[in-house]
């Protein structure tokens, strides 16, 4: 019994093998390598580039599986997404919109008249812009909630850089031929970044940059209608404060008139009041939008029965009444305007984009529906091509009749539609009752109007996240208000793409240490418990290495080293013999930023360090085998995990006196 039970010889050395074995796993752990992907080809990877760059939307997807037939449907739906939402519209949708479109022409009628001036143009051309554009943007736009026409923003802007280059008093026809050329320019500006899918161009422009424009913008607006306000006539045609407030007080002694300021003051304190009840009572949104149409008429009232206008109070005189004629004939196709055309239809294409594209986001998340960005780009720019032959001048949304037509409970873009039709029965019977409006109640409504463009929330925000973000939002807004609207934009512009550059060649660097109790690695100034390990020094890299950032990379990670090196000495413990690189955020890198690594490596070695490299994407390690570089550092010190380097590294140590 005893012999059949005991174990033999050889089932003894087998189960010391096998303990062996264990002992062995046990001790060194399992370390798994980076894979390397499947290699493409040229073609396949620039078509994989392309379409992430175009199409990561994927806009071809509805049309996968589908019929000719229903292709060529979905196609004209695609182009005209009136005719998919259209099936499904029903009486209750229609008098939503019928609510929301007249409360909306309440608002846009005056605000357009006074609009029109900001850009040195005649009364009834804001109001032609309000009719001819909605009904294209209803038929072509996807936003629901957009109310179309002029804006204060884009008008200042037209109005400066067209009188930059034609006075609008002294050659009346030219300039309005230019403003047509501009805008025929502006649409084709957008609807070109749509058709090719460029809609990532106006992203360049920050949010920040964006905050400080308009608001300089809205200073800069509100400054410019002190001459109606104070019913100055000799007004300076700069935009600068300094210039403003100059011509403000020299006028002082002769060129103020009491009444028109008695009149002005009166209605914006009573446009402030509604447009204060209507922010602090949602019941009452409808307040602030009829208040500028109450004014109007009030105050125009008030100036026919008591004849003011014989006191020194200016207005509006009189209003080409009619629909739009056309302007086909008008736009400069030739010629040395054409240029100048050009050039200021491309910025003020740009920025009516980059507005319009904001409230239409805005409103879509608050509604859940997604917006196609560059459907909204082809549909700006018809309208706007669309609208210059039909004496328009530059529309796009606007965020205070957006926010009304929102608020007024609109369904789908006909409400855009009812508000047309109510500009264009004005158009047709009501101008000759504005003979007598005043520009006091114009500047009023004008300066209650931008008040809410200067979004002082936003910038205390944009101070306490990123002081960066914060100079460049300073730096747009100063640049409009003491400088112009164009040094502004280009102050703006500039800043937000040295932010990218300084994001791009000085990327973000850190130490990383491990968590105790885990095998994770992370930033010790994020986590001060994270432990290093002793002899060796682990550096993350936290974006691409390219030819602008690949010297100070390698430059940095030698300085990480050599304060590393300094503070072991001064504490007397384990030399670096191990330089771990992490390279999870390292989603590519070019010829220059191998050449520097190879640099790096050369460096660690006359120090006697050894460079070992955890985790680097697919992109990077396909490059590193295709150049060399994976056998040259060797392929046993490239590792999956911070942990698997750092357990290649640990044993070296210990067998290293």
């Amino acid at each position: 019994m005893s012999s059949m039970g005991a174990p033999s010889d050889e089932t003894k050395e087998m189960d010391s093998r096998n303990l062996s074995s264990l002992q062995s796993q046990t001790q060194t752990p399992l370390v798994r390598k980076v894979g390397i992907p499947p290699r493409q080809n040229f073609f396949e990877e620039f078509q994989s580039t392309v379409k992430e760059t175009f199409f990561s939307d994927d806009p071809l997807r509805p049309f996968k599986d589908q019929t000719k037939s229903r292709k060529f449907i979905l196609g004209i739906e695609a182009l005209f997404p009136i005719l998919k939402w259209g099936r499904s519209y029903n009486v209750a949708k229609l008098r939503g919109d019928i609510i929301a479109g007249l409360t909306i022409a309440s608002l846009c009628i005056p605000q357009d008249i006074g609009y029109a001036k900001l850009a040195n143009l005649a009364p009834q051309y804001g109001l032609y812009s309000s009719f001819v554009p909605p009904l294209i943007y209803a038929v072509m736009g996807s936003s629901r909630d957009i109310a179309i026409g002029p804006v204060a923003v884009v008008s200042l802007l037209l109005g400066t850089l067209l009188q930059s280059e034609i006075d609008p008093v002294e050659h009346p026809t030219e300039y309005r031929r230019l403003a047509f050329t501009a805008t025929f320019f502006a649409g084709i500006t957008q609807a070109t970044l749509g058709v090719f899918r460029l809609g990532f161009l106006i992203d360049f422009l920050s949010h920040a940059a964006i905050v400080g424009f308009m608001a300089g913008a809205a200073i800069t607006i509100a400054l410019q209608q002190l001459k109606g306000f104070l019913g100055i006539k000799n007004f300076t045609k700069k935009t600068d404060i300094v210039s403003v407030i100059d011509s403000v007080f020299s006028a002082a002694n002769h060129g103020w008139n009491w009444r028109t300021i008695v009149l002005g003051a009166s209605f914006l304190v009573f446009l402030l009041t509604c447009r204060y009840i209507g922010k602090r009572n949602k019941k009452f949104f409808w307040l602030p939008a009829i208040a500028p149409l109450v004014s109007v008429v009030l105050s125009t009232f008030i100036v026919f029965i008591t004849r003011a206008d014989k006191e020194g109070v200016e207005i509006v005189n009189h209003i080409n009444g009619g629909i739009n004629p056309s302007s086909v004939k008008e736009i400069y196709f030739r010629g040395d305007f054409l240029g100048k055309g050009f050039k200021i239809g491309i910025v003020a294409g740009m920025i009516a984009l980059t507005e319009a594209i904001a409230i239409g986001r805005t409103f879509a998340s608050m509604k859940d529906y997604q917006l196609d960005g560059n459907k909204e780009m082809m549909a700006l720019g018809a309208m706007n091509i669309v609208g210059s032959m039909t004496s328009c001048y530059v529309a796009t949304g606007s965020f205070s009749r957006s926010a009304v037509n929102y608020m007024s409970g609109c369904q789908t873009a006909v409400s855009n539609i009812v508000m047309s039709i109510v500009v264009v029965l004005t158009l047709e019977f009501i101008t000759p009752l504005f003979k007598f409006t005043p520009n006091a109640i114009l500047a009023a409504i004008i300066i209650s109007a931008v008040i809410g463009l200067v979004d002082y929330q936003a910038a205390i925000l944009i101070w306490k996240v990123d002081k960066f973000d914060f100079i460049a939002c300073m730096g747009a807004f100063f640049g409009v208000v003491f400088a112009s609207v164009e040094i502004g934009l280009v102050i703006a512009v500039s800043i937000s793409f040295a932010k990218i550059l300084l994001q791009v060649t000085r990327p973000q660097t850190a130490i990383l240490g491990r968590i105790p109790g885990t095998t994770v690695y992370r930033n010790t100034q994020q986590y001060p418990e994270a432990t290093k390990v002793s002899g060796v020094l682990i550096v993350r890299i936290d974006s691409a290495i390219y030819f602008s950032n690949s010297n100070y990379v390698k430059e940095r990670i030698l300085r990480w080293l050599i304060d590393e090196e300094e503070r072991v000495k001064r504490n007397y413990e384990t030399r670096i013999q191990f330089l771990i690189v992490e390279m999870s955020p390292v989603t590519d890198i070019d010829t220059s930023g191998i050449h520097a690594l190879e640099e790096l490596l050369r460096s660690l070695q006359k120090r006697n360090v050894q460079l070992v490299l955890a985790n680097p994407g697919p992109v990077v390690i396909d490059k590193f085998h295709t150049s060399n570089f994976a056998n040259l550092i060797g392929e046993d010190k490239i590792y999956l995990t911070v942990a698997d380097a750092v357990a290649y590294s640990s044993p070296k140590l210990t067998e290293d006196p």
